[in-house]
């Protein structure tokens, strides 16, 4: 019973990972993504779509970048 709720525990937190990751992923890729990186400003849907999963999975980092106003060349 116990290992029971700490599965349900774990697939909470992820949940709650993942739901959070894909709302930051919508606004960063529409948005965000030239503020950390200065050549994809302008780039194109196809590009947005390949970085949306990655940007769902490493959320935190990338809004830490995105605060601290990182501008890579």
């Amino acid at each position: 019973m116990r290992f029971f709720s700490m599965v349900a525990a774990l697939l909470v937190v992820a949940g709650c990972y993942f739901v959070c990751g894909v709302l930051f992923a919508a606004v960063f890729v529409t948005v965000g993504v030239s503020g950390v990186d200065a050549t994809a400003k302008g780039a194109g849907l196809g590009f947005r779509m390949l970085i949306l999963p990655g940007s769902v999975a490493l959320w935190p980092y990338l809004l830490i970048k995105w605060v601290r106003g990182r501008n890579l060349p």
